[in-house]
This record gives structure tokens, C-alpha cells and sequence, in this order.
């Protein structure tokens, strides 16, 4: 029998796919429907609504939080006539501390579905979650008030080798997971030192598989993770972004020095990329990528603005060719550190050097690899423990120097 799943769409009045409810005043607590409430108190599961739940584990995600959520299977048969919609309400409650609980509510826009319809319809959710042990309890409604209920633990833990990582959500927090990458951070930066480094980042936003036509959201989500560690970092002072693209030979963002990154300006200017089509011009030349890479370093990494470290970052570019050594080295002596933070979810797969790798060698760069949340913690300290001490030794130099200069 041909078994068909349908992915419902869903929307809620704030165009997210989920809401956290807040009480009317701070402090008070979260009113619900009577029904729902007397659901989560009942200790019996409705099945009168028919649906299996599958509560996820908690992952640690690139942004430092844990990521935990539902997958909710429901025959097509139970959703048939001319649309409907269906309401899922559950709360959230570190163990033990019902009091702390936090309410989420989704609604799951139904399309016409034929009544001799077969297969099953999917659904999904998603909740971000500091370390701890959490109780979840959930239940779905349709528009006659037929309900299924379900119940499940999850626990969010670092491995005893992890357990020295900042996270960027705190034991026993509940939060909305964010509906797309390409938003800033909700909480408040690291004050910025006047002292505090100044970077440039320069990062190839391209899929983890070069033949694919689209960037993934798992592709972009990482890429987004790094720029905001390295954003949220103590040592920051001022940071500028060229965001690019090699496979169209072009940066398709650009954002001038200051204290933190416009990410929804980035993520707009993202989609003019279409990835998967090459021009006729760019058929026309042999090592067309090449050349751009030759270009963008030339200029962004020999900027006379002086940071005091560049970094690039992305997947592999594995490239028809590399850019000539000689070349790289007519640019001359680059004053600061050059790094390539290289997102590779499996480097055993494409274990070489890419393009950038080797062009950053000119500048004697250094090249970490990020495949796990535990890499981008690691890189990042000592990357920026290496910015600091090389900012630290220019000052020194330059004192040095003046003092001299002035006998």
C-alpha cells in the first residue's frame, strides 16, 4: 500500500511557528482554556483525536543552546473536509518546578483533505533549552474538540569533557526556538571595551554540497552560529563583514565597521543568490572562482584600515585551481593574524585543503576545522587568545618604537 505523508504548514497570528504565552502582567500566572487545563492536570493520555508523538532529545546546536521539540504523526482520514485548523498547546517545566513552567501554543493551518484519503500527515515543533531535566506535557485539539495528549521527560547534558563550554542559554531556561536564522541576538552584547579588537570576517555563504542548487538552513544556521561567536566574545570591540559567494564570483553583502552585525540585512541580501546557475560570461573563463578569490583577498585582506585580524569562514571551496602562491605574496606582509574557521561536518569525507586553506597560507594563517558545537567553542578561545596577545605585541612594538624615536 502506497503510504503518503503530508507536511502541514503552520501559522500563528505573529507569522512564527510557535509562540511563547506571556502572563497579562509580569509575575501572574498563564490562563488557559478550561479543557486544556483540565487535560494537563488529568493523568490519564486522550487518544480521542488519533496521533503518535515523538518527543526529540535535547541536541546541543553551533549556537551553544539545546534543541529539543516534537514530531506528531496524524492519519489523513481524521483530518478530512475543507480545512480546519489544529491547535497544539504544551508546557515546559524544569523537574520538579511546575511553578516555572513556560506555555507554548502553534496552530496547524489543515488543507482540503478527501475523506477517502490515505497516509499520514506530519508536524513538528521545537523549543530551546538551557542544561537540565525538563517535563513536558502536550496535547492537540481539532475544530470538534477532539483531543490527543501526551507526556515525556527530556534532559539536556554536556558530556564530562564539555562541561567547561559556555552556553548561550542558562540551566533550567526556556525559550522559543528562533523561526529563522537571520535574527539578532535578543539578549544584550558584552559591553565593548575601547581597547577591544577590531575584525574583519569574510565568509562564503555556500552549502556544505557544492552541487546543491540551495543553501540549506543547516548550512546557514552554522555559518550564522559562528559569526555570532565570535560576535558575542568579551574581547570584541568593532567588527566588519563581507559576506560572498564564489560559485557567482560576487559578495553579495557588505557591512562597514561597528559594534555588532545587522544579521536580518544579511539574510535579506542572501536571497538575491541563486545558486545552481552560471552565467555565459563565467562559462567563458577557465578559473573564473579563482579570480574572484585572488580579487577579494587582495583587497579585503590587504585593508588599509588595519583590523586586527581577518577571518574567513564557510565550507570547503574545492576549486578548479588554486590561487598562485607568488601572487598572494605580492600583496607583501600582512600586519595582523589571518584565520579560517572551515564549517566541515565531515571531514573525514573531503580530508584536503580547500582553495581558502591554501591561499591563507601566504599570510601564514591558521585553519581550524568546525564540525561540532564542542570545535567552535575550542577555536574560538584560542583564536582569540591569539588575537589578543598579537594586538597586545603591536602595541608593545609601537611603544617601543616611539620611545626610541623620541632620544
Amino acid at each position: 500500500m502506497l503510504c503518503l505523508s503530508v507536511a502541514l504548514c503552520s501559522t500563528v497570528n505573529s507569522g512564527f511557528a510557535q509562540v511563547m504565552l506571556k502572563p497579562v502582567q509580569p509575575g501572574e500566572p498563564i490562563t488557559l482554556m478550561p479543557t486544556d487545563a483540565a487535560v494537563f492536570e488529568s493523568p490519564e493520555l486522550r487518544k480521542d483525536l488519533p496521533c503518535t508523538v515523538a518527543g526529540r532529545k535535547a541536541d546541543l546546536g553551533f549556537d551553544l543552546k539545546f534543541h529539543s521539540g516534537f514530531d506528531v504523526t496524524i492519519p489523513l482520514r481524521e483530518l478530512s473536509g475543507d480545512g480546519s485548523t489544529l491547535s497544539v498547546v504544551f508546557r515546559v517545566y524544569p523537574q520538579g518546578n511546575k511553578e516555572h513552567a513556560a506555555y507554548f501554543v502553534q496552530h496547524f493551518k489543515v488543507p482540503e483533505v478527501d475523506e477517502d484519503a490515505k497516509g499520514d500527515a506530519i508536524l513538528q515543533g521545537s523549543i530551546d533549552v538551557g542544561p537540565g531535566r525538563y517535563r513536558v506535557e502536550w496535547l492537540m485539539r481539532d475544530k470538534v474538540e477532539r483531543v490527543c495528549s501526551s507526556a515525556w521527560d527530556v534532559e539536556a547534558s554536556l558530556s564530562a569533557k564539555d562541561k567547561p563550554m559556555p552556553l548561550f542559554i542558562d540551566p533550567d531556561q526556556i525559550a522559543e526556538s528562533a523561526p529563522e536564522p537571520f535574527v539578532n541576538d535578543s539578549g544584550s552584547l558584552p559591553s565593548r571595551q575601547a581597547d577591544g579588537v577590531n575584525l574583519k570576517l569574510l565568509v562564503n555563504f555556500a552549502p556544505q554540497d557544492s552541487t546543491s542548487p540551495t543553501l540549506q538552513r543547516s548550512d546557514t544556521e552554522a555559518l550564522v552560529s559562528i559569526l555570532k561567536t565570535i560576535q558575542r566574545d568579551k574581547n570584541v570591540g568593532r567588527l566588519s563583514l563581507v559576506a560572498f559567494n564564489i560559485g557567482e564570483n560576487r559578495i553579495v553583502y557588505r557591512q562597514e565597521t561597528a559594534d555588532r552585525i545587522d544579521f536580518p540585512a544579511l539574510g535579506k541580501a542572501l536571497q538575491s543568490m541563486k545558486l545552481g546557475t552560471v552565467s555565459v560570461a563565467k562559462l567563458g573563463e577557465k578559473h573564473s572562482e579563482t579570480d574572484f578569490l585572488e580579487e577579494l583577498i587582495e583587497k579585503e585582506v590587504a585593508d588599509t584600515a588595519h583590523p586586527d585580524a581577518v577571518i574567513f569562514a564557510g565550507p570547503k571551496a574545492m576549486l578548479s585551481a588554486d590561487v598562485p602562491q607568488e601572487d598572494l605574496r605580492r600583496i607583501g606582509d600582512i600586519e595582523c593574524p589571518v584565520f579560517y574557521m572551515n564549517y566541515n561536518l565531515n571531514p573525514q569525507a573531503v580530508p584536503w585543503k580547500d582553495s581558502i586553506s591554501h591561499a591563507i597560507r601566504a599570510f601564514k594563517g591558521t585553519e581550524y576545522t568546525i564540525s561540532r558545537p564542542r570545535d567552535l567553542w575550542v577555536s574560538s578561545s584560542e583564536m582569540f587568545s591569539r588575537i589578543v596577545r598579537s594586538k597586545r605585541q603591536h602595541a608593545m612594538a609601537a611603544a617601543a618604537s616611539a620611545s626610541t624615536g623620541t632620544h
